[in-house]
């Protein structure tokens, strides 16, 4: 029986590309995020079950690049309605603490806080 997984993600409106570390070849762009995985947004299917050597390259100041790499094994991989673009779901193996910043960073960037009223 195929067992229905839900986690919160948080949609991205700007993609964040992902490499592959060894190669420091382009694999995709994140779709979206969580604590607990990723889906990639890539113009060739990815390998179920293969764990994969990912790399983030977040922009800092001044031009500056931040490297944030991890280990993720892809649960699926299908065709997305856009041609020739699939989209793949990942799961990180043991997510770094700087992945985890990034993602708490973006939830808090695009989350939608209460106005506070001015006294």
């Amino acid at each position: 029986m195929h067992v229905q997984r839900h986690i919160d993600r948080h949609l991205l409106p700007y993609y964040l590309k992902v490499f592959n570390r060894i190669t420091d070849k382009p694999m995709g762009y994140i779709g979206n995020v969580s604590l607990d995985g990723l889906m990639l947004i890539s113009q060739l299917p990815m390998l179920v079950n293969a764990r994969f050597d990912m790399r983030l390259k977040i922009p800092c100041h001044e031009g500056q690049v931040r490297n944030i790499d991890f280990y993720a094994t892809c649960q699926w991989s299908r065709e997305d309605v856009t041609p020739g673009s699939y989209d793949s779901g990942f799961s990180l193996v043991a997510p770094p603490p700087e992945y985890v910043e990034m993602v708490e960073a973006l939830r808090h960037y695009f989350s939608f806080r209460p106005m506070q009223a001015s006294a």
